[in-house]
């Protein structure tokens, strides 16, 4: 059965292999109560990497038992980052988190081309599961932290990480609407011609494991009665598992109206990455880091 809840996340990890979760820069207190609830959840164990004395001091604050985690002392950002990769790298952890570090630092050391976690061929974009009570299900959206303005082919990247994180998910064939101003492919507007593109594309088999319509206004595309108004027939309109942005700006006023104005619950990770990647924001509670936790246990990959 299809998940309709972030926190069947959790369901589907029971009887799963515990994963290593490596934190950098993990003096930082709502990232270590995070992982310190993935751990005595038994869905990760944790490597520390930054001040030790800070991370001893949110430990004792939180009642939070240190000696059941490796720590490494690196106080500095670039050399913390560098650690985490390297770690990764050596198969010594399972997913990377970012803790109090700058996005660009940590950013730097996992696109690093010689060094990095960086896959050849693939897009690295970061994508997110929306839980919207005014919604039925789940909804995967992106890309809204990454990549500016995704071209064609990065969008066909981003549709397969999508339907990889559905199919985590329970979502066997997911429904992915290429979201646009309108419905109507206007040339002069790229997202409506991308959406077409895609949607032809899928058709013919170009594009796989899913069914994707586009371009689809965002009414159409999650509102079954705005479909019917305005007379369009598709099976992703009004029922879409995922929503594909146009770019970052659409993508991420979309995520912090959910998560700020409407409340809703979200979990997200980086994805393109030879490990997942849970790139937490300063302004992410707890409980949010802890279930984009679950989603990177969830996504980890058996290595070579």
């Amino acid at each position: 059965m299809a998940a309709t809840k972030l926190t069947e996340i959790f369901e589907l990890l029971k009887g799963k292999p515990v994963k290593k979760i490596v934190v950098v820069c993990a003096h930082e207190e709502h990232t270590l109560i995070a992982v310190n609830q993935a751990v005595e959840q038994s869905l990760v164990k944790g490597i520390l990497i930054g001040d030790e004395s800070g991370i001893e001091s949110i430990c004792h604050k939180n009642g939070i038992d240190i000696s059941r985690y490796t720590v490494i002392h690196q106080p500095s950002e670039v050399l913390a980052a560098q650690i985490g990769v390297a770690m990764i790298n050596q198969c010594e952890g399972d997913i990377l988190m970012k803790g109090l570090i700058s996005t660009d630092k940590f950013m730097r050391a996992i696109l690093n081309k010689e060094k990095g976690l960086i896959q050849p061929g693939n897009v690295v974009s970061h994508l997110t599961i929306i839980e919207n009570d005014n919604y039925h299900k789940l909804l995967i959206v992106g890309d809204v932290a990454v990549i500016p303005m995704p071209d064609l082919n990065q969008k066909i990247q981003i549709i397969k990480y999508m339907v990889g994180i559905a199919n985590q998910l329970n979502i066997l064939l997911p429904k992915i609407a290429v979201i646009a101003p309108s419905e109507q492919v206007i040339p002069s507007i790229i997202s409506t011609t991308d959406g077409a593109l895609l949607a032809k594309m899928c058709d013919r088999g170009q594009i796989q494991g899913c069914i994707v319509d586009g371009p689809l206004a965002l009414d159409v595309a999650i509102d079954s009665e705005a479909a019917s108004i305005k007379g369009l027939k598709s099976s992703v309109a009004g029922d879409a598992d995922c929503l594909l942005f146009p770019n970052l700006e659409s993508g991420n006023v979309f995520y912090k109206v959910n998560t700020k104005l409407a409340r809703s619950e979200s979990a997200a990770i980086l994805v393109g990455t030879t490990v997942p990647v849970v790139l937490a924001s300063r302004g992410d509670s707890t409980r949010v880091k802890l279930r984009s936790i679950a989603l990177g246990a969830l996504m980890v990959q058996e290595r070579e």
